[in-house]
Formats: C-alpha cells, structure tokens, sequence
C-alpha cells in the first residue's frame, strides 16, 4: 500500500510539470516542454526595443553671438530633459565664476567687462548618461565714455573709509564726468544708522552732497554704495564700476563764533568745554585785481573744518589783492595752528600779534586766537566739525566751503 501511494504521488507531479510547461508553449507535444519554454524567453527579450533618450536642449541668456550685452547682465544657462555637467564661461585667460542654482540652472556671480568678448562652453548629460558640449558667444557693450565714482570730503580732500568725521561732515560723491542728475541720484544708496531723511544738493553737474535735517547725531554710521556698472549715466557715459565706502560720526562738535560778543564758544555734545577770545574780519572791504568786490567781514553762518595746518602763509592774492601798492596787501609767512573753514581763506589761526582778542575785529576775515587756544583747536577739531559764525552782516555762500549748513532744510537742493 505503501508503494501505491508514491506512485499516484509521483504521477501527479509529473502530470502538474507537464501542465505548467504547456501553458508556455504554442501547441507543441508535453515531451518537449522544457525546450519550448526557453525559446519563448528568449524570443520575448529579443523583441524589447531598445531604450532611447530625448535630446537635451541647451538655453543661454545672452543669446548666442549677442552684442551690446550690458556687464551687469548675468550668464544662465538652462538644461531641458537633461542634466547641466560644467559651464566654463571665459575672456581671454579670464575665467568668469558661477554657480549651478536649485533649479539645476547655472548663473554667472561675477560682475563682467565693458567692450570684451566671452566664450560659453556648456556640458550637459541625456536621461542616459550620455553628454554633449555646445560653445556661444557674445560681446558686451563698449562706452564712448566711462564715468569714474570718488568720495570726498570737500574740495580739497577725499572722504577715507573707515574714518570719523564731524557732525557737519556731508556726503559727497564726485563723477568724473557730467551726468544726468536724476539717474545718478537713483544709483546712490545711503543707509545711515539710526536712520534719518535727507536730500541731495547738486554743487555741479559733477558733484553731489547729501545732507540730513540736522547735524549729525554723535556716532552715527553712514554707508554709501554708488551702483553704476552698466547705468548709462548721461548720452555715452557708463558707470566705470559700482564704488562704495563709510564713514562715522565722532562726537558732535559745535563752536560758535560771535562777531559783537569777540568770543568763541566751543560746545561737545551739547555741553560748553572751552570759550577762547577772539577777533573776526574787520569789515568794509576793496576792490580785487579783476574788479571784484572783496569783504572783510567774516562769513556769517555755519562753516565746516575743510583742512588744518601746522604752519600756512597767508597772502592777500589768495583773494585777489596782490598789488604791492595795494595798503590792503599783506603776506604773512608761517602763520601757526590753521584750522581752514572756507576755500577762500578762512581760517581759525594763532594771532600772537593781535593785542584786541576778546575786544575788537581786526582780521582781514579770519578767526584769530592766542596761541593757546588755536593750538587747542588745531588739535582737537577734526574735519566736518562745524564753526557757526554768529550776527555778521555778510553770508557765507553755499558754495564756498561746505555751506550745506548754510541753506534750511526745505530749501536745499535743486
């Protein structure tokens, strides 16, 4: 009974594999079974197509052979149905740098050159690991003109980065070429910390200051970006390059100088530290070597320290009187502690032979001191510190120094 069971159970089994066998098979005989199977394979392997990859489209922004390209207009390449390997964009031997974005493009980061040409060679790969090189070019656009962007001080210095100046100390930005006002006051950012309003003053149509309200809160910081690459400034002028610098504020000195009183009183952060005797211009005035009119009043309103220096020879000339006949010549060598306040010679200067300090004005326009006190502001004075000329009769232009102080708030600027 034992060996009946294993056959019927070997039977079955033989019947099951000759079963699944015909199930692969095209009508053909249960002895072959086996056979049939493996070609069924492989005629079905044999009649899978091939797999394909779409090509890859390549975009560049500048088009390719574009001209007049502007060098603040950044490289992209894109990569549809594909994958970006490398972008190499040079100029000459320069390599310009760039980064692959989170899209999978890739943007230049570097600012480009006015009047070069530069070569894109991109590397992108199919669905299938299969990649392709495509090269472009193109040219920027060349100025007939390019305007350079300084900082300055005043007239006779420039504003250094880093540095403290006075409360009456404005911004100024110099173009070396003229521009048009509008867009150039659109390129200049000023960021003041703390924040306050201010306005543009056009000296020239080269020269911009700006100014707030008020004088200068003691340790403000002022920072200063001029963006002009690739701005047309004015009909074939470009912006040279973008520039920037800062300065700060130190603390807030004001002096104040009394024509009828003969004093000078000197205030840091609103308190009174020194009161220095003192003789203003003398009044009246001649006739310059051109016919001008010459004042010998002192400018009244508030003036900014512009220079200083140790020693300074000062001439009738400087201001149009240098005819030795004149009786309102004179030349004064080596005059010590100057301290300038205008272009046409002002000064805050020791005056050892002035017996009238505190009593009288005798200058031909000056602010004559001891030799204590000027040398005390010699020292102690730095440049944008402000010299409020008080109850003269004559006016200190705008223009003559930094009169920006000169002029309200809502009446400065063009």
């Amino acid at each position: 009974m034992i060996q009946r069971r294993k056959v019927i159970i070997g039977s079955l089994g033989v019947a099951a594999a000759a079963t699944a066998a015909g199930c692969s098979s095209s009508g053909s005989k249960s002895g072959d079974s086996n056979t049939v199977f493996t070609e069924s394979v492989a005629n079905n392997e044999a009649a899978a197509p091939a797999p394909t990859a779409v090509p890859v489209e390549l975009t560049v922004t500048p088009a390719d052979k574009a001209t007049g390209v502007s060098p603040v207009k950044p490289i992209v390449v894109t990569a549809t149905e594909g994958t970006l390997k490398s972008v190499v964009v040079t100029t000459g031997k320069t390599k310009v740098d760039g980064e692959i974005q989170s899209d999978g493009s890739w943007k230049s980061t570097d600012d480009l050159g006015y009047d070069k040409s530069y070569k894109i060679v991109a590397t992108a790969a199919d669905s299938l690991g299969v990649t392709t090189s495509k090269t472009y070019t193109f040219k920027t656009l060349e100025p007939a003109h390019l305007a350079e962007v300084t900082f300055q001080a005043n007239g006779l210095a420039s504003i250094k980065t880093g540095k403290t100046y006075g409360a009456g100390q404005p911004v100024i930005v110099a173009f070396s070429r003229e521009v048009d006002k509008s867009v150039a006051e659109k390129a200049i950012e000023i960021t003041t910390s703390p924040s306050v309003e201010g306005k543009f003053y056009w000296a020239d149509s080269k020269t911009v200051h700006w100014r707030p309200a008020k004088y200068w809160a003691a340790g403000t910081s002022i920072k200063v970006n001029v963006n002009v690459l690739g701005v047309r400034l004015a009909k074939g002028v470009y912006g040279e390059k973008n520039a920037s610098t800062n300065f700060k504020i130190g603390r807030q000195l004001i002096a104040i100088s009394d024509n009828r009183t003969h004093m000078t009183k000197v205030y840091i952060n609103g308190k009174l530290v020194r009161t220095m005797k003192s003789s203003l211009g003398r009044g009246g005035g001649t006739t310059g070597a051109n016919g001008q009119h010459i004042s010998f009043w002192t400018a009244g309103g508030p003036h900014v320290v512009l220079s200083k220096e140790r020693y300074h020879t000062m001439s009738s000339a400087s201001y149009g009187v240098n005819d030795p006949s004149n009786p309102n010549y004179y030349v004064s060598d080596n005059v010590e502690y100057c301290t300038r306040i205008t272009y046409s010679g002002e000064f805050l200067h020791a005056a050892p032979w002035n017996g009238s300090l505190g009593r009288a004005n005798l200058s031909h326009g000056c602010i004559n001191l001891s030799m204590a006190d000027a040398k005390w502001v010699y020292e102690n004075f730095i440049l944008g510190d402000v010299v409020d000329v008080k109850n003269s009769p004559r006016a200190l232009p705008i223009y003559n120094g930094l009169g920006d102080w000169t002029v309200s708030f809502d009446k400065y600027g063009r």
